[in-house]
């Protein structure tokens, strides 16, 4: 069966960005078995383009993502990531009602060096990474809260593992979270607005989807 075209938000000559589905890799992984990924599908389906790697989502979490189509272009958009020029936002269900309407997240980030597959990541004061998110509530409900998440780093699983900090995993997590009652349901978590400069031009660009669940 044929996969569905990668959904494309923008394209221009310099740059792609696109909407990622869920349980997809960025890029291919080591074994065999993970050669599927977004980097993969673009590259079939834009042959006119080369395709470069800006930065990454998790497997199982959806929303925009980045690419470059030249590498004067990929470096100009890692240099914004890196010196964190790049304004994210994503939306999430999480397990419980919290009671604040908002509030950060300081806490450092390592992998947990015992777990490997599928990696996992720990909260570490003395050796993790400093890693840092905003967040605030959108709505509550009885069991579960929608959040808005502003990450100021971009540690790997850095939302993920600080909502399960905090007592708040996000819904249909693999690892974090408690196992979800319809098996079917993906990760809760969307990267739902970016805003950058324009690698070439230096005009500001944002843009903005609704998450693929209720929000």
């Amino acid at each position: 069966m044929k996969n569905p075209p990668i959904p494309v938000i923008h394209q221009d000559e310099h740059l792609l960005v696109i909407n990622k589905p869920a349980s997809l890799l960025t890029i291919p992984g080591r074994s065999p078995d993970k050669q599927d990924c977004v980097w993969s599908r673009l590259k079939i389906e834009h042959p006119e383009n080369d395709i470069y790697l800006v930065h990454r989502l998790d497997r199982d979490t959806t929303g925009l993502m980045i690419f470059a189509l030249s590498r004067e272009a990929q470096s100009e958009l890692s240099r914004q990531f890196q010196r964190r020029h790049i304004q994210k936002e994503y939306h999430a269900r999480v397990h419980g009602r919290i009671q604040e309407d908002t509030g950060i997240i300081d806490a450092p980030i390592r992998k947990d060096w015992t777990r490997n597959d599928p990696p996992v990541y720990i909260i570490d004061p003395e050796r993790g990474k400093r890693a840092l998110t905003r967040w605030e509530v959108a709505e509550r409900f009885d069991t579960e809260t929608l959040v808005r998440l502003f990450p100021e780093t971009g540690r790997s699983h850095q939302l993920r593992v600080h909502m399960l900090s905090i007592g708040h995993p996000i819904l249909a997590d693999p690892i974090y979270a408690p196992p979800h009652p319809d098996p079917a349901l993906t990760l809760q978590l969307c990267a739902v607005s970016l805003a950058f400069q324009h690698p070439v031009t230096g005009l500001p660009l944002t843009f903005h989807i609704k998450p693929p669940f209720f929000f």
